[in-house]
C-alpha cells in the first residue's frame, strides 16, 4: 500500500517542577533551602530514515507524546530531564501545520532533523529563589509546558527523472525494462495506482532514480481523475521524460495528448511546465508506416522541440530505450539539484513562547488580570505566605503589570484579581 498523506499530533514533554525544600541534617535545624530545579521535558524530532518508502506507519499511530521532566528534589538534586522521541518520515517529507496549512520544514535528505515541539523547561527550586532578605522562600516555579499541534505529512518522492504521460502509454514497461522495479503492467487504464521508483542502470551511463507517475489525464490539475495527488511527486524531479503512444491503436492523437499534459503541468505549477522535458514516442513497434513518427517530430519541431529531445522507441522490444536513457544521464549531468523553494509566504514561522496577561474591568469595576503569564506567577507561589506574597507583589511590578493597572485607570484601593486572589491595589 501507497500512503503519500497523513495527520498527526505530536506533543513535546512537560518540564518538571522545582522542588521546595530545606535541609533537616543533625545539629544544623534551621538548615537552609535546597530545593532542585526539575528536569527539562522532552523534545520531539523528525529525523528522515532512507529506509521508508511510505506514510503507512502513520494510518495506525497517530499521537506522539515525548516524556514529561522530573520533579526535582531536596540536597540541590535536578530532576531527571524527559526522554527525546524521535519520530522516523520518509525522504522527501513536507510538514505542514494543520491549523495553517503553512510549510513547517522540508525533509529530503537522509538523516536530517527538525524538532517539530520544543520541551518545557524545568522549573527552578527554591534554592535559587534564596537572598539575602529572602533566605528561606517557601516557593518554587513550576514547569514550562511542552508544545502540541496537528501537523500534516505530504511525501513527494525524491527521482532524478519522471515519467509523465497519459494512462497505458507505456511507462510502467519502460521502467521495467531499465531497472529492477517491478511495476504492475496490464493493458488497462489507470493500471498504475502508486508511483514507483526504480534505479536505472544501463552499461556505459551514471545511475539515476527514475519515477512511474501513474496516469495524468486531462483535468488533473483540477482533480479529474487520481487529480493533483500525483502531480506533486513531480515537483521532486530533475526532468522528465514524456512518454506517448505513437500508434494511435487507442484512437488518440499523440500530439494533442502531449499538448494536453504539459496544460496540466503549466495549470499546477508553471515551473514544472517548463522543466525539460524528453520526448519518448513509445509503441513504435506497432507503426506501420514511419510517416506518423516524421509527421508527429515536424509537428514537435515547430513547437520548439530539436529532433535531440525526441525519440522513437518500443519499451516492449528495447528499441531505442538505451539511446533515450543515455540522453536522459547526460542531460542530467547539466542540470543542478535544487532544494524545494518555499515561499516566505508558505513558511510556518515556530514562535519562542512568551507568557502573555490582558487586563480587563468587569462590571463591578474590579480590575481582572487574565492570562498564561498569571497561570504561571500564581502556580509557583503560596500567596498565603508573607515571603511568597512579597516574591509574587515584585514579580507583578517588575514585568510592569502595575504600570499596565495604572494605565487602565486604576485607583488606590481599587480591586485586582488573578483567578481566584484578589487584593486591594496601592501605589
Amino acid at each position: 500500500m501507497f500512503i503519500d498523506t497523513a495527520k498527526i499530533f505530536v506533543k513535546s514533554g512537560n518540564g518538571g517542577n522545582g522542588s521546595v525544600s530545606f535541609r533537616t541534617e543533625k545539629y544544623i535545624p534551621l538548615g537552609g533551602p535546597d530545593g532542585g530545579d526539575g528536569g527539562d521535558g522532552g523534545d520531539v524530532i523528525l529525523v528522515v530514515d532512507a529506509s521508508m518508502t511510505t506514510l503507512l506507519d502513520f494510518s495506525y499511530s497517530r499521537k506522539f507524546v515525548a516524556k514529561n521532566g522530573v520533579q526535582g528534589s531536596g540536597s540541590k538534586c535536578y530532576g531527571k530531564a524527559g526522554e527525546k522521541l524521535y519520530v522516523k518520515v520518509p525522504m522527501g517529507t513536507i510538514v505542514r501545520d494543520s491549523e495553517t496549512d503553512k510549510i513547517m520544514c522540508d525533509l529530503s535528505h537522509d538523516g536530517q532533523t527538525f524538532v517539530i515541539c520544543r520541551a518545557g523547561k524545568g522549573g527552578k527550586g527554591n534554592v535559587k529563589f534564596c537572598t539575602p532578605t529572602r533566605q528561606a522562600p517557601t516557593f518554587a516555579e513550576p514547569g514550562m509546558p511542552g508544545e502540541e499541534r496537528w501537523i500534516k505529512l505530504e511525501l513527494k518522492l525524491l527521482a532524478d527523472v519522471g515519467l509523465l504521460g497519459f494512462p497505458n502509454v507505456g511507462k510502467s514497461t519502460l521502467l521495467s525494462v531499465v531497472s529492477k522495479a517491478t511495476p504492475k503492467i496490464a493493458n488497462y487504464h489507470f493500471t498504475t495506482l502508486k508511483p514507483s521508483l526504480g534505479v536505472v542502470n544501463v552499461k556505459g551511463i551514471p545511475s539515476f532514480v527514475m519515477a512511474d507517475i501513474p496516469g495524468i489525464i486531462e483535468g488533473a490539475a483540477e482533480g479529474v481523475g487520481l487529480g493533483i495527488g500525483f502531480l506533486r511527486h513531480i515537483e521532486r524531479t530533475r526532468m522528465l521524460i514524456h512518454v506517448v503512444d505513437i500508434s494511435g491503436i487507442e484512437g488518440r492523437d499523440p500530439v494533442d495528448d502531449f499538448i494536453k499534459i504539459n496544460e496540466e503541468l503549466k495549470k499546477y505549477d508553471v515551473k514544472l511546465w517548463d522543466r525539460p522535458q524528453i520526448v519518448a514516442a513509445n509503441k513504435s513497434d506497432m507503426l506501420f508506416d514511419d510517416e506518423v513518427f516524421e509527421n508527429f517530430k515536424k509537428k514537435l519541431n515547430a513547437m520548439g522541440y530539436d529532433d535531440s529531445k525526441i525519440f522513437k522507441i518500443s519499451a516492449a522490444t528495447s528499441q531505442g530505450v538505451e539511446a533515450l536513457m543515455k540522453e536522459a544521464a547526460r542531460m542530467l549531468s547539466t542540470i543542478p539539484v535544487v532544494e524545494l523553494v518555499i515561499k516566505d509566504e508558505d513558511k510556518f514561522i515556530i514562535e519562542e513562547r512568551r507568557f502573555t496577561y490582558t487586563i480587563n474591568v468587569d462590571a463591578e469595576g474590579t480590575f481582572v488580570v487574565e492570562g498564561s503569564f498569571v497561570d504561571r506567577l500564581l502556580n509557583a507561589v503560596n500567596v498565603n505566605e508573607p515571603d511568597s506574597l512579597k516574591y509574587f507583589h515584585k514579580v507583578l511590578r517588575n514585568k510592569g503589570v502595575f504600570d499596565a493597572l495604572v494605565e487602565k485607570g486604576i485607583q488606590d484601593g481599587d480591586s485586582v484579581r488573578l483567578q481566584n486572589f484578589e487584593f486591594e491595589f496601592l501605589l
